[in-house]
């Protein structure tokens, strides 16, 4: 079951702590995808979830950019003050043509949907070949699952193990894991300021252990189809000579 859009669009745009959490999961993102020009020209970039905070960034460069929102969560228009690029769908049946996407960010989707299974192959679908998806789900082993007063504290949370397994029963093909939210789930003002140095302390110590969110990258591939003609052909040749006397070697 989804997380209402209002609490949602209340915890990341309204609450301190929502906007470290925005910024620290942000930030690993575009460490992984930067928003830059000559990264992003051309390329059609979605959402699923609750991921309209991690696409701002590619607005301004890639070619388009989706929110989409599942019918249990509801939506809200994104973003302000521009033209509203977010849509409502089935959390299975997404309204994007089959290879339509070349980056995906899944984010407070898959740890809520009852159906994960389908949800990651509408996912599947959408993609095009060689695309890749991040999806971003709550730590099970991370300071942030246990707390019900954050999204991260809703619905089920995952090892890393577990999301790549996930991943490649749905046919992905795993490319990279990260981690984020290393910053304790407090309103405190003392976590809330020094949030940058405990995401500095994370990457370089700590790894998935203490994180509050795991990232796992994950790509399309599809195989070229294999063509019978030639290899038909090779294997059985034309026999042209059939039936023709052998010649005989002359007498020196």
């Amino acid at each position: 079951m989804h997380l209402d859009v209002l609490d949602l669009r209340n915890f990341y745009y309204r609450t301190q702590l929502g906007r470290a959490a925005q910024k620290a999961v942000r930030d690993r993102v575009l460490a992984l995808w930067p928003a830059g020009q000559s990264e992003m020209a051309g390329l059609t970039v979605a959402g699923f979830g609750f991921a309209v905070p991690l696409l701002r960034p590619y607005l301004e460069t890639a070619r388009r950019v989706i929110g989409l929102m599942p019918s249990g969560q509801g939506v809200m228009p994104w973003p302000v003050g521009l033209p509203n690029v977010s849509v409502l769908c089935d959390e299975t049946r997404w309204p994007l043509e089959t290879g339509m996407v070349d980056r995906l960010i899944v984010l407070h989707g898959l740890e809520t949907s009852d159906h994960a299974g389908a949800l990651m192959a509408e996912a599947w679908r959408v993609l095009g070949p060689g695309g890749r998806a991040l999806f971003i789900v709550p730590n099970r082993a991370g300071l942030w699952a246990p707390r019900e007063g954050t999204p991260f504290g809703f619905g089920r949370p995952y090892t890393l193990g577990q999301l790549d397994a996930q991943a490649r029963a749905a046919g992905f093909m795993p490319e990279r894991h990260a981690a984020a939210l290393y910053i304790p789930p407090s309103h405190r003002r003392f976590w809330l300021r020094s949030a940058p140095m405990w995401e500095r302390m994370g990457q370089r110590v700590s790894g998935l252990l203490a994180a509050g969110v795991v990232i796992l990258e994950v790509s399309k591939q599809v195989q070229a189809p294999r063509r019978g003609g030639l290899g038909e052909a090779v294997r059985r040749p034309l026999r042209v000579l059939e039936g023709q006397p052998r010649p005989k070697a002359e007498p020196i």
